[in-house]
């Protein structure tokens, strides 16, 4: 495994960071394909051993479930001064007033819950997970400081936004003296490339780090184009984000496994290897079997020429935004 600074900050994190949205309880939320507790546990010690320090969940992970499921295992297999914790703020976990984003109530209320879940004492990573249109961004980012200045989180991270609004609370921070943010997580792969328009370029001048989800673009970047599986088949939300430009995406799969033909590697680790030479620290990679663990890792010596590249890039078209809800 090689370590990277996350952006500007002094945090080491591996180059692979292990998404824990598959993991949960399936009863508690709307995907049915998530993993039980043992099956949990399984991949993550695997991470582990392979040398993954970076974990990323979210209350709403399967309400909550997820978020427990990790912190018993890590308080299991691992050091907490080693590994890296992220979670994520703002979706619902109730039913009526307060249940949902990131009012300074909202905010103090479910870093608690998180704690709690994860059975830790601090938070390595806090995400806003989306924009809250409903409360002031000065209230928001006046309780993320807060949290950070009393040691319950060490760093802020944002996730799927447009730019305008980031720049925003970025510079509201800034203005009182509060903490930035440090990590944009945004929706980037080689299907859905909307972030490289606004996005992309400015954490690259604020120095922030891009740790962007569905690196795979929920798995059509790797099976067989006419393969199935659980997810691909009840994963609504996927299908939401994908299934009106597969006529295009198919023909980037292609290319995809052409180059992973030229150089005998998998697709994953083209997909992967694609994201790290534009500028990305840790991909979040989303699994529910332990072998594609192997395939991450080793995609760390894979190396695109720049003539790869424009091969990988040249049929995409424009796609309609999602995530920025």
């Amino acid at each position: 495994m090689e370590y990277v600074k996350l952006g500007n900050t002094g945090l080491d994190v591996s180059k692979i960071c292990l998404g824990c949205m598959s993991f949960g309880d399936a009863t508690k939320w709307i995907h049915s394909w998530v993993l039980d507790e043992p099956e949990t546990r399984k991949i993550i010690k695997k991470a582990l051993d392979l040398g993954v320090n970076f974990f990323d969940t979210a209350n709403v992970y399967s309400l909550g479930t997820s978020e427990e499921f990790l912190g018993r295992a890590l308080k299991d297999y691992a050091s907490r001064d080693e590994i890296v914790i992220a979670t994520k703020i703002s979706g619902a976990m109730h039913k009526g007033p307060n249940g949902e984003g990131l009012s300074r109530k909202a905010i103090l209320t479910e870093v608690e819950a998180c704690l709690n879940r994860l059975g830790v004492d601090y938070i390595d990573l806090l995400y806003i997970h989306r924009w809250d249109y409903n409360t002031p961004i000065e209230e928001t980012m006046q309780a993320l400081n807060d949290v950070v200045r009393n040691g319950k989180v060490h760093y802020l991270g944002a996730s799927s936004m447009y730019a305008w609004q980031f720049q925003k609370a970025q510079y509201t921070a800034k203005r009182n003296g509060w903490t930035t943010f440090s990590v944009m997580q945004g929706h980037y792969n080689l299907l859905y490339r909307e972030e490289e328009r606004e996005m992309n370029p400015l954490c690259k001048d604020m120095g922030v780090a891009l740790v962007p989800y569905s690196p795979l673009a929920a798995g059509r970047l790797t099976r067989n184009w006419d393969s199935s599986s659980k997810r691909f088949k009840e994963d609504t939300v996927a299908q939401y984000k994908y299934d009106s430009t597969k006529d295009v995406d198919q023909l980037i799969v292609e290319r995809v496994a052409t180059i992973a033909e030229k150089y005998g590697i998998t697709k994953s680790q083209v997909s992967v290897a694609w994201l790290w030479a534009k500028g990305v620290c840790s991909p979040v990679v989303g699994i529910t079997k332990e072998k594609y663990l192997d395939d991450f890792v080793d995609a760390i010596n894979v190396k695109l020429s720049k003539e790869d590249i424009d091969y990988l890039e040249e049929l995409y078209i424009p796609h309609k935004i999602v995530g920025h809800n």
